[in-house]
């Protein structure tokens, strides 16, 4: 934290921290701000001090998620030596998150894109720094040579996500099992090596 950064008041996180436990449990559009109040021990008029709404909650709490799954990626390619290699961990962070947080990879998956708000939200704004980064690796593969310079680096970053989410889809939504390791190594295997014999 910086010294221009102010922690959270605890109201508000005892809020969100509410939320969070409520949607383990229930529908999203079961949970009243009434018991979000209730489990977090406040008023439910104090919701509305820090969130517009129950969608502005879900939005920050997603904004969290987002911010510290940034972090967690990375992270884990400070450490990689090539471009493919910076992808291949993002790919099997990325399984491994939406599977961690079935919840809300879920309410992502099939929710928030229905809402012209989502798209001004600092949770969406986090979806744009991940999808970026990942462009940006794309580029640098390009340009060292690592990644043919036919690629179009918009195209193959859709692949990447899109790989991403559809190999997942099923498993978050019906709450299926997942091989995560060889789904990361598959996606990965077809990506950079291709199919063809």
């Amino acid at each position: 934290m910086t010294s221009k950064e102010k922690p959270d008041p605890p109201g508000r996180i005892k809020i969100m921290a509410s939320f969070s436990g409520l949607m383990r449990e229930k529908d999203f559009h079961s949970i009243t701000t009434a018991q979000i109040a209730k489990n977090a021990d406040v008023t439910e008029g104090l919701i509305y001090k820090y969130f517009k709404d129950k969608k502005d909650l879900l939005y920050q709490v997603l904004n969290t998620h987002f911010q510290d799954f940034h972090k967690k990626i990375m992270a884990s390619v400070s450490n990689a030596t090539s471009s493919i290699e910076k992808l291949e961990l993002i790919i099997l962070a990325s399984l491994e998150q939406y599977l961690e947080n079935r919840l809300l990879s879920k309410i992502l998956l099939l929710e928030v894109r229905n809402s012209p708000a989502f798209f001004e939200s600092g949770a969406y704004k986090m979806v744009t720094l991940y999808a970026r980064t990942i462009l940006e690796i794309i580029k640098e593969g390009i340009a060292s040579g690592e990644i043919a310079d036919r690629t179009d680096p918009y195209l193959l970053r859709k692949v990447i996500i899109g790989a991403i989410e559809h190999a997942c889809l099923g498993e978050v939504i019906f709450d299926k099992p997942l091989d995560l390791e060889k789904t990361a190594a598959g996606i990965s295997d077809i990506i950079f090596n291709g199919v063809k014999q």
